[in-house]
């Protein structure tokens, strides 16, 4: 068991990075260490003063900014379990955390607070507004004077760095209650514990290149551990300086950002990289005489080599490695970034593991695997040959949950008779226990003969093709249909006329199956005229469509 306590992780980080800077909202203000810890102290008094004890829940809803991540520090120095609420969940969902996590407290932003049904939640005490810390609404008339008096204290009286200390855990404390929106559709309450936070960030520490005064853009959603941990927990315990997105961004956005910024690790999830694969190297590379040059020896390398170059530019041009996790990447797109030497790495993990399973160095990792089993961990393949035979990946150690808050039968469920979390996921293993996922065990479909077909392996083939911007493979009676929502700004750019469109998915459909075995084939693509509708990770709600 690591022995190193998170409160000592981030007391230790802000005293030594007490003037350096912090925080940054993009086009918004700046905050030193010094000043984060002020404001951490103002709503710790605040907590006090509303009678808050160790233990207590306070919810935080909003997207990224320096105050999201004020609030988060706030409850985790000061032995309050924090709640993240992911903004894009409905009001329903919004209501269910709040109420079923039993939060005193929340913190919110100001355009999410209609979501919020105070007069129903007993539980429920006061709501703050998160970008000013003003009060929203409240049980007690008088709280409105101690919300003021917390933050006026800190303004009139100096905070000295030797007075600003994190509240010690217990290894198996639940630090974080995060609920998840799978593509299931459920939403579970997961017991984050301090070890799984303090070996994740250690992890980290000694993975991935980072030092103090190094930049990062936060961009994925912080109320979801991918995005909390690698691009706020981890670099706030090194002094590094985070540059807070409100929004996902668009590959134009990144370019603009990132090119601002230049930071020295990047965390991304697989569709905004396969959009910028698609729509800034694959028209370059599949011009008739491109492909002709790329196929001469020399030449080919000198183009590949620019490609390169520009690509790393589209990032900031000054990063050590890109990390590519919360879902499958594209093989032809990882086979490609391989081609060209980019330094890109893929991870794996879940929520309930906080989120990191397996990770390896970009220059030593396999292609078309996951990464290496992470330190404080052990995997198991769920079949007779670990090495060749597809089985369920399960998992134990440091990293995994406790549990599902007040869902014992959820938990019982998620966990093997002898203790090991099942993910859910297929794959194997190799020797070096580098991980290969196959797919979702609940997604997977059984062929005409008994063969296993994996559904997302195809979809991503489908996904490069020409005009699909995303897809669902069905199985309809044995037989696989694809339901494929168009590529509309690259139609409109190409003058496609729409009654064109299924004469070029039927070319399409043609060039997949000539590739594919025949119980893979898939038999007609669908044209869907809508997005599907994803979870905060970009995944496809894939139940909503099959």
């Amino acid at each position: 068991m690591t022995k190193i306590a998170l409160s000592k992780l981030y007391t230790d980080a802000f005293h030594e990075n007490w003037d350096r800077a912090a925080f940054s909202d993009y086009e918004g203000a700046d905050y030193t260490f010094s000043d984060i810890a002020k404001n951490i102290k103002s709503l710790h008094l605040f907590y006090q003063l509303e009678g808050l004890k160790k233990g207590d829940k306070i919810a935080v809803l909003g997207r990224n900014s320096a105050n999201w991540g004020t609030v988060f520090l706030s409850a985790i120095s000061s032995g309050i379990i924090i709640v993240p609420i992911l903004p894009d969940f409905n009001e329903t969902n919004t209501n269910h955390i709040i109420n079923h996590s039993e939060a005193k407290l929340v913190i919110g932003a100001k355009s999410l607070l209609n979501k919020i049904d105070f007069d129903n939640d007993e539980n429920l005490k006061t709501v703050i507004v998160l970008e000013d810390y003003s009060l929203h609404a409240s049980r007690d008339e008088n709280t409105r004077y101690r919300l003021n008096d917390a933050f006026r204290y800190y303004k009139d009286n100096k905070l000295e760095k030797e007075n600003f200390i994190f509240e010690k855990w217990d290894p198996e404390e639940t630090c974080i209650l995060s609920y998840t929106s799978g593509t299931s559709g459920f939403t579970k309450g997961v017991m984050i514990p301090e070890r799984s936070l303090v070996s994740n960030i250690i992890f980290a520490q000694e993975h991935m290149p980072l030092k103090p005064g190094h930049k990062i853009v936060s961009f994925l959603p912080m109320a979801h551990v991918y995005g909390l941990l690698f691009e706020f927990l981890f670099p706030v315990t090194l002094g590094c300086h985070i540059t807070f997105l409100s929004k996902m961004p668009s590959p134009a956005i990144i370019t603009k950002v990132f090119g601002e910024i230049k930071p020295q690790l990047i965390l991304s999830v697989p569709l905004i990289i396969e959009k910028i694969y698609k729509k800034r190297i694959l028209p370059t590379i599949e011009k008739p005489l491109m492909k002709v040059l790329l196929r001469i020896p020399g030449l080919s390398s000198i183009i590949l080599k620019k490609i390169k170059e520009k690509l790393s530019e589209t990032f900031g041009g000054r990063f050590f490695e890109l990390v590519i996790g919360g879902a499958p990447l594209s093989a032809d797109v990882e086979k490609f970034f391989r081609k060209i030497n980019f330094p890109f790495s893929i991870g794996y993990g879940m929520t309930e593991c906080g989120p990191l399973i397996s990770y390896e160095a970009w220059d030593r990792t396999i292609t078309g695997s996951a990464g290496r089993l992470v330190d404080r961990m052990e995997v198991r393949i769920d079949s007779e040959d670990p090495y060749n035979m597809v089985g369920e990946i399960q998992v134990r150690g440091e990293n995994v949950m406790t549990g599902y808050y007040k869902n014992e039968t959820a938990t019982a469920e998620a966990f093997t008779e002898d203790g090991w979390l099942k993910t859910g996921d297929l794959g194997i293993i190799d020797e070096n226990n580098f991980i290969f996922i196959k797919g979702r065990s609940k997604n997977m479909i059984l062929g005409p003969s008994g063969q296993n077909i994996y559904p997302e392996e195809i979809e991503a083939r489908i996904a490069n093709q020409h005009y699909v911007a995303e897809c669902v493979i069905t199985n309809r009676q044995g037989r696989l249909v694809a339901k494929v929502f168009p590529d509309f700004d690259a139609i409109q750019a190409d003058k496609i006329k729409m009654e064109e469109l299924p004469e070029i998915m039927e070319e399409n459909r043609k060039k997949l199956n000539a590739e594919l075995p025949k119980y893979e084939q898939v038999s007609s693509f669908e044209l869907v005229t809508e997005e599907f509708e994803k979870t905060p990770k970009k995944n496809i709600k894939r139940f909503k469509y099959v």
